[in-house]
């Protein structure tokens, strides 16, 4: 794994040498931005409309950064005083707390690291991973990456350690909108029922192998015609779907709609299995050896008499 940070987790008194490699990444096709007429990539430039009369390009040097307190008022900032205030540059993450893994709402979930032990910090390492998934617990602490402090869930992933970067509370937007709308609406036990059999219906296990970026896919193909100088036909843009007015209606129709496919699984299930099943019976009874015909008796032999003299 190439690390992009080292440093330690402080359990107790234990400290176990670490490194942080990134654990996701985009795979989308990046475009750039061209000239129209050169098919060139173009140069941003910095514009200040309120310089002359018509605005003026300047230089990054010609800049300062500024807060906005207010509507066009701002306060600058130098990068000294951004300095006086900046995180102290450690390297060590202190765990704080230990909670529960299912309370924490995956939405505070920023980013995610992997986290492997640096040499000779194997064993405490595994320690602290059997640890927490003998407990289920994860651990809670602050981190710092890019001059900025971080709040960090360190959970165990199978085998592994892995941080996820938390937004903090004021990062993450209220639902109760949401809720209050929702709240008072009765549903009916068929309805629940019937809503229950559809979610049982569509149950599996979590695979994600099983899917595929399918923008990509289209996009990486409509990419290689235009090399290849293929003439691109637009796709016309298919009607959202309007809402359900008889929602039981729409729960039997999409439990119907379900069951077929069952049965016609269930039904290639038997098939295969029935003809699996003729052909053991078959390749068995040919190995079976002829049987031979039965011998036939042999006759006693006839009695000599000596004739009288």
């Amino acid at each position: 794994m190439r690390s992009m940070w080292k440093g330690t987790i402080s359990f107790g008194l234990v400290n176990i040498p670490i490194a942080l490699g990134v654990a996701t990444q985009r795979s989308d096709p990046k475009f750039r931005t061209l000239d129209e007429k050169t098919l060139q990539p173009i140069r941003q430039q910095l514009f200040s409309p309120a310089r002359g009369d018509e605005g003026e390009t300047i230089s990054r040097d010609e800049t300062v950064k500024g807060y906005e307190v207010s509507k066009d008022t701002f306060v600058v900032v130098s990068d000294e005083e951004l300095e006086s205030v900046a995180v102290e540059r450690r390297r060590t993450i202190d765990i704080v707390a230990f909670v529960d893994q299912s309370e924490v709402d995956p939405v505070y979930f920023d980013r995610s690291y992997y986290v492997a032990p640096q040499e000779n910090a194997e064993k405490p390492y595994a320690l602290l991973l059997e640890a927490m998934k003998a407990t289920g617990k994860a651990a809670l602490g602050k981190i710092v990456l890019s001059s900025r402090e971080h709040l960090a869930l360190l959970r165990p992933a199978g085998d592994a350690l892995v941080i996820e970067l938390l937004f903090y509370p004021e990062d993450v937007r209220e639902k109760d909108e949401i809720e209050e709308t929702v709240e008072g609406v009765k549903v009916t036990k068929a309805e629940l029922d019937m809503a229950e059999e559809l979610v049982d219906s569509l149950t599996q296990s979590f695979e994600p192998e099983q899917f595929s970026n399918e923008h990509k896919d289209e996009l990486m193909a409509l990419i290689e015609k235009k090399v290849a100088g293929e003439e691109i036909t637009i796709a016309e843009e298919a009607d959202e779907p309007a809402p359900v007015p008889d929602l039981m209606a729409a729960l039997k129709a999409s439990l119907d709609q379900k069951k077929p496919e069952e049965t016609s699984s269930a039904g290639r299930g038997e098939a295969a299995s029935s003809k699996t099943e003729t052909v053991k019976k078959a390749a068995a009874k040919k190995k079976e050896p002829a049987k031979k015909p039965a011998a036939k008796k042999k006759e006693p032999a006839a009695k000599r008499t000596k004739a009288k003299a």
